[in-house]
């Protein structure tokens, strides 16, 4: 994890939000290779949930919702972890992750001393609309983004026309106040989350929770995920969440704590719909012609982290190998996923060398995210394009202003391949897939 943390920091993928203030625990700030990186994981989900289908359509919800909204769903009552306080350090656990000691008693882990007893702890941050901080104003920054998506069945159906079956997606911020954030991006306090919301024909729900959990294992491994390091768990009675007919969880084996969630796929049954119908008085039905009924739609949900699975992308394909006697680390990011696409590198800063090079740049900027390197010896910024995992490397040199062609680099092969400049962006076109313009 160490090996992670730094080469976000010292590349720009991930700093410390706030870090000239000393930081701030759980939040987290993305730098210009991990906001490219970010966006193409967030492209990547939304072109397989929303573009490639026919039956789901996309939406964005607010932060702040009415204070109703987390009251039918169950978070003021029941969002919470069980918090415990050192007496001693003044450090704070949640008091499932704690373990007794040899004699059997539950101590700090970090000092030794002795713990406070065990009370309830709500997860939603709070804050207040207007300028008057009482119970009138309180609201809730929201710790998912489904309930956005449940409050708006029926403007969506009115709208689109749909017909059962038919899903809502979103991707946006959450903000969960957990009571021990930790391993780097793993547990954020703010996160970005992406949910979708496919709601069903009630004893079809079954059918369609097996395919939506083939579907999602599908597209991780469609991300480039290793499948040896991924797995199906299914939720014991006992872990259920309260509005779940099954949970089937897909996990992958972190260095740092074995095989941990990176997405859920739950059976929600109608819990949602009817729960926002009593408190809001308002009818959230959807009326099945062939029947001539009313219909509460039962939903599966495939919810997901972005930062977790941006954590998850890093950690698969980093790679160490030897090479001519020397470490070469890259990432084997998928080129759709790739920060950047094409890094254009002039042999050296000849004066020479340096027009035909930004020509070559600005060839290919409009049509993929580049970089221009030119600083130090030709092999560091190969290593470098291959540490942040750029697939292609152009380079210009000092043949080109006599025949008008440069070299390819291949990051993963290494290999080279000389191409006419004329023909440059057609060659990386075919190389990185239609899908990787941006």
């Amino acid at each position: 994890m160490e090996t992670i943390v730094s080469l976000c920091k010292r590349r720009g993928f991930v700093f410390q939000s706030s870090e000239i203030y000393g930081g701030i625990g759980g939040f987290w700030d993305y730098g210009p290779l991990g906001v490219e990186l970010k966006n193409n994981i967030k492209r990547n989900w939304w072109k397989a949930m929303v573009q490639d289908r026919d039956d789901v359509v996309g939406i964005e919800t607010s932060i702040v919702m009415n204070p109703r909204v987390w009251e039918a769903s169950g978070h003021v009552q029941t969002f919470a972890d069980p918090m415990v306080d050192c007496k001693s350090c003044k450090h704070r656990f949640r008091t499932d992750d704690l373990k007794p000691n040899e004699q059997g008693e539950l101590r700090c882990p970090d000092c030794d001393g002795e713990l406070t007893e065990s009370r309830m702890f709500n997860l939603m941050f709070k804050s207040f609309v207007g300028p008057v901080a009482d119970d009138a104003s309180t609201v809730y920054l929201r710790p998912e983004t489904a309930q956005g998506m449940f409050v708006n069945f029926d403007n969506v159906l009115t709208t689109t026309r749909r017909k059962l079956p038919f899903g809502i997606a979103q991707i946006g911020r959450s903000f969960r106040n957990e009571i021990t954030p930790g391993n780097f991006i793993f547990r954020d306090l703010e996160f970005e989350q992406m949910e979708m919301e496919f709601f069903v024909m009630p004893g079809s729900d079954e059918e369609w929770h097996d395919r939506w959990i083939q579907d999602r294992l599908d597209w991780w491994l469609g991300l480039g995920v290793r499948k040896e390091m991924l797995r199906l768990r299914e939720h014991t009675k006992e872990e259920l969440s309260h509005y779940s007919k099954r949970t089937a969880d897909i996990e992958y084996d972190f260095p740092f704590a074995g095989f941990s969630e990176v997405e859920g796929i739950a059976n929600r049954t109608d819990f949602d719909l009817k729960q926002h119908e009593q408190f809001a008085g308002r009818t959230l039905r959807y009326f099945d012609e062939p029947s001539g009924e009313n219909i509460v739609p039962y939903v599966i949900e495939p919810a997901m982290g972005v930062d977790r699975c941006f954590l998850t992308v890093l950690i698969d394909s980093y790679v160490e190998e030897e090479v001519k006697g020397e470490k070469r680390v890259l990432l084997r990011l998928k080129p759709e996923l790739a920060p950047i696409k094409v890094a254009i590198l002039p042999l050296s800063r000849n004066e020479k060398l340096t027009p035909t090079a930004k020509q070559v740049w600005d060839t290919l900027r409009p049509r993929f995210m580049t970089q221009y390197d030119d600083a130090q010896s030709i092999g560091r910024r190969y290593r470098r394009q291959d540490e942040i995992g750029t697939p292609y490397c152009v380079t210009v040199d000092f043949e080109t202003l006599e025949d008008e062609a440069v070299t390819i680099r291949d990051r993963d092969a290494m290999t080279q391949e000389r191409v006419p400049i004329a023909n440059l962006v057609a060659a990386l076109r075919e190389k990185l897939g239609e899908h990787t313009i941006q």
